[in-house]
């Protein structure tokens, strides 16, 4: 047919689709209010005073019920003690964040805030809102990694496979909701995801009143036209591209073609689509990095490494200033600037690539106020929490590692010292 678009991967959209997608609109409120409220959240970012919680980094309570309150369609519930994921809408939109790169977490031992990044939102803010609606959805069917918020990714649940079981389920009719359709959505592919879908536009919602002590009230849920057409537009190409779905830790190899992968699809539809989210790229930052190592709430030690030493070196600087061994494996865990959890890991543990030998302080892509783990002795799980205080200038001299402040007595590594053990013997 010669009114039908072709694509160079041989992907076609019927005529009815294609006139509804050259026919829509992208502003804050249309064809859903992703803009507006990613708006909201990203204000609420910059006012800091966006508290999240010291273990997870995930909102508060305080800072949920604020952010619902500033929705474009605040959500009802009847939760006494609500977390992030009662919340599905906000927990779809701190997804987005962390995973653009947005936002990050920032603080210490006793109150950590959620910040913006600076230079992404100067690149976000010389986006059209075509060119930020398209950024967000690319993100969330390709970069956001569901671990962010606590969500398990399965292999062979990609996002696009998700969009396109659930919506066929959803009959012309649309779907009633009832509690076992519920339970099913909410074990997979999760209220965030419907969540979203219904903030991009793809969805409508209607919204129940929620029973006693329950939460988000879904009451039925029709697919819309936009939707179906840009699942059309879409599935074949990401389904048989699901590596691109599979590779989300990579981003950090190639930051600058990390965004853009949908345009050469969606821009026959949408001419506005010219630019793409700019991310910086991760580079060494030279330094002497002051961390605050802490074991429980009593017990710290305030160390300086000098940017170029690895990892395995920084990890015989903590447990000497605890006077632990060094004879068990271990793990420092940490964020990246994306939101992706990643490990670097003893170097006898080659296996499970990067290891510590070969990967050095300057190189860790967490900011000062930002924190790590170094899990040591996976039988007695010590579990240090690495906080990262300031970097400072490197100046001649000092580039060994010391030893600054010493509070409380660290606690005995062994349930019996080497003389007990070896009157035992």
């Amino acid at each position: 047919m010669s009114n039908v678009i072709a694509f160079p991967n041989k992907f076609s959209v019927s005529p009815e689709y294609q006139k509804i997608l050259s026919h829509q609109v992208i502003d804050e409120k249309n064809p859903g209010t992703i803009l507006y409220d990613f708006e909201v959240f990203l204000n609420f970012a910059a006012s800091g005073e966006c508290d999240v919680t010291l273990k997870t980094g995930f909102l508060t309570t305080k800072s949920l019920s604020i952010l619902n309150e500033n929705m474009s369609l605040p959500l009802k519930s009847d939760l006494k003690r609500p977390t992030q994921n009662s919340f599905p809408h906000i927990d779809g939109l701190y997804l987005l964040a962390r995973a653009t790169g947005m936002v990050y977490i920032q603080g210490a031992d006793t109150k950590k805030i959620m910040v913006l990044n600076e230079s992404v939102r100067k690149s976000w803010l010389e986006l059209n809102p075509t060119e930020q609606y398209f950024t967000l959805l690319e993100t969330f069917l390709l970069k956001a990694d569901p671990e962010i918020i606590g969500e398990h990714a399965r292999l062979l649940d990609s996002p696009i496979r998700n969009w396109a079981r659930f919506f066929h389920e959803i009959p012309d009719r649309g779907l009633k909701i009832g509690q076992r359709q519920k339970d099913h959505i909410a074990y997979g592919p999760g209220l965030y995801f419907i969540a979203l879908l219904e903030l991009f536009g793809f969805i409508a919602v209607t919204h129940g009143i929620p029973k006693k002590g329950k939460g988000w009230c879904i009451s039925r849920v029709n697919r819309t036209p936009f939707g179906d057409a840009m699942l059309e537009l879409l599935s074949d190409f990401l389904i048989r591209s699901e590596e691109l779905w599979l590779d989300i830790a990579d981003e950090e190899s190639d930051p600058e073609n990390s965004l853009g992968e949908l345009q050469p699809l969606v821009q026959p539809f949408f001419l506005k689509w010219q630019k793409n989210l700019e991310l910086p790229v991760h580079e060494f930052q030279e330094g002497m990095y002051v961390f605050k190592v802490s074991l429980g709430k009593n017990v710290s030690r305030r160390i300086a490494i000098p940017s170029d030493l690895t990892l395995d070196l920084m990890s015989e600087e903590i447990l000497d200033a605890f006077d632990f061994d060094s004879d068990h494996l271990y793990s420092f865990i940490f964020r990246n600037r994306l939101g992706v959890l990643m490990e670097v890991n003893h170097p006898y543990m080659d296996d499970n690539p990067p290891c510590a030998d070969e990967f050095l302080v300057g190189d860790l892509p967490i900011q000062p106020g930002e924190s790590m783990v170094f899990l040591y002795d996976f039988g007695d799980h010590w579990e240090f929490n690495v906080n990262l205080e300031k970097i400072d200038l490197l100046k001649s001299g000092k580039k060994r590692p010391m030893l600054l402040e010493s509070v409380g007595k660290a606690p005995q590594q062994y349930e019996y010292s080497d003389e007990e053990w070896d009157e035992e013997e």
